[in-house]
């Protein structure tokens, strides 16, 4: 008797939840579309350009000025002397290490900005939906690119990006 009861309070309480799940509203946003359609991202774009120009500049010099001493030494390089092209080489080498380190540096640091410009506008966003689900009272909020189905859900896309401009 015992586990029949158990059974039947088992089944009472899955109907229950399944009518309160079917009750939630449920919306669905495209970040990415918002992201592209974003004004802020291209200033963002530009911001970072303009960050970078300068050390974007140093390493074309270096990379130019590095490229004529090879053309040089490999057009020269069979008539000079010894130690003067021993020399050439190690000064090669040298310039070759230091380019690399910078444009090295270069990069971490620009991908380390574009994430950081990234996640701000990302948050922004989300900001954005957490808004819009409360005003038209959606109890959840799923990414479009990451349902493979919805007959239900309702697209907030245009209502998210025109609160996020």
């Amino acid at each position: 008797m015992k586990k029949w009861l158990y059974s039947v309070s088992l089944c009472i309480a899955l109907f229950n939840s399944a009518g309160v799940q079917a009750a939630s509203r449920i919306a669905i946003v495209n970040v990415a579309e918002i992201f592209q359609k974003l004004p802020a991202r291209e200033i963002a774009a530009k911001k970072l350009e303009k960050e970078f120009a300068g050390r974007a500049t140093e390493l074309q010099r270096m990379e130019k000025d590095l490229q004529a001493k090879i053309a040089n030494f490999q057009r020269d390089g069979a008539v000079m002397k010894e130690s003067v092209r021993s020399q050439s080489e190690k000064e090669i080498q040298s310039q070759q290490q230091a380019f690399s380190t910078k444009a090295e540096q270069f990069e971490k640091d620009n991908l380390r900005r574009q994430a950081e410009e990234r996640d701000t506008i990302l948050k922004r966003i989300q900001e954005a939906v957490k808004t819009v689900a409360a005003q038209e009272g959606y109890d959840m909020v799923v990414d479009a690119n990451t349902v493979a189905y919805s007959a239900t859900g309702t697209d907030i896309t245009s209502a998210v990006l025109k609160k996020v401009k």
